[in-house]
């Protein structure tokens, strides 16, 4: 363990998600894994923390303790359920000199709350998605969705993730739907449809639909579509390995060591809106032309 390094601690580390950012944690040059939180009937309470994700023994064991977890801490990186991540919130905060990256979606408003407050005293950094792609296809959704307005197209956001997966729609297409109906100026509250009756299927002007599809070990996918009387537009994104969101969590974890309490996103973490900015220019090149395109590649004026 360098001294030099970012210490990390991770809870819900026996799930999915947490076992692969702690994969992930032990590669990086750069950081630290220093504790693991599970649950108290979690088969790998006690477990080594190296054995559990393949990379040998460490020394350092699954604890239900978070102060245990996250004694040595600087970030604690949070991929657990919602109701844990409500009560850990608080007690981090408790313990000063930390900050906390979660990736839990299906907070009620209590359990909410408990992050705002914990952000008063620790920098919290919350994402509905840790994908670097994700977070261009919600620029994206902005974009369109002011662009393509209520009046002439409708919007349908639709997602599905393995049949593990707890909450429905996702919290991910939940943001998507709350990017669309801000760029529209209105509360996704107002214009959301979740569950549309069988014999009703009248669509209000404005309305934005959610479908959650769940089977299967599928990684995440959402997709927004903008359908008119006579055109589609969609935008999507697929993950494919768990990794991605291992690597945007140890991303954010680098970021908000050292920040100021505070409430932030992905979109806050340095070099996402550069990277963004770059991606975006590139697909306006190509939706330029080839023969620009070739153009601004060779030098040439255009």
């Amino acid at each position: 363990m360098s001294g030099s390094s970012i210490h990390i601690a991770v809870t819900g580390i026996s799930g999915r998600l947490g076992r692969a950012i702690a994969t992930e944690v032990i590669r990086a040059n750069d950081l630290s894994l220093v504790g693991g939180m599970v649950s108290s009937d979690s088969p790998n309470l006690g477990a080594d923390l190296g054995e559990m994700c393949a990379a040998g023994f460490m020394g350092i064991d699954a604890v239900v303790s978070l102060e245990q977890a996250a004694d040595q801490a600087d970030v604690l990186i949070d991929a657990s359920l919602p109701k844990v991540t409500s009560a850990i919130a608080p007690r981090l905060a408790s313990m000063g000199h930390r900050a906390l990256v979660t990736g839990v979606t299906g907070l009620d408003d209590e359990q909410q709350a408990a992050l705002h407050q914990a952000a008063e005293v620790i920098p919290v950094l919350q994402a509905s998605n840790f994908s670097l792609g994700v977070a261009l296809v919600e620029r994206l959704l902005a974009q369109a969705a002011k662009a393509l307005t209520a009046e002439h197209f409708d919007i349908e956001i639709i997602e599905a993730h393995h049949k593990r997966k707890a909450d429905a729609p996702s919290g991910t297409a939940l943001s998507l739907g709350e990017t669309a109906a801000n760029a529209r100026g209105v509360a996704l509250e107002d214009v959301a449809q979740f569950n549309r009756p069988r014999h009703d299927g009248h669509r209000p002007m404005g309305a934005i639909g959610f479908s959650a599809i769940r089977g299967g070990g599928v990684v995440g996918e959402h997709e927004a579509r903008f359908l008119s009387a006579f055109e589609e537009v969609s935008i999507s994104h697929k993950a494919y390995d768990r990794f991605i969101f291992a690597q945007g969590a140890l991303e954010a974890a680098r970021w908000i060591k050292g920040k100021a309490p505070g409430l932030y996103s992905m979109q806050d973490v340095r070099g996402v809106g550069q990277r963004l900015s770059v991606w975006l220019v590139s697909v306006a090149l190509y939706a330029s032309g080839p023969a620009d395109h070739r153009a601004f590649g060779s030098g040439r004026a255009v």
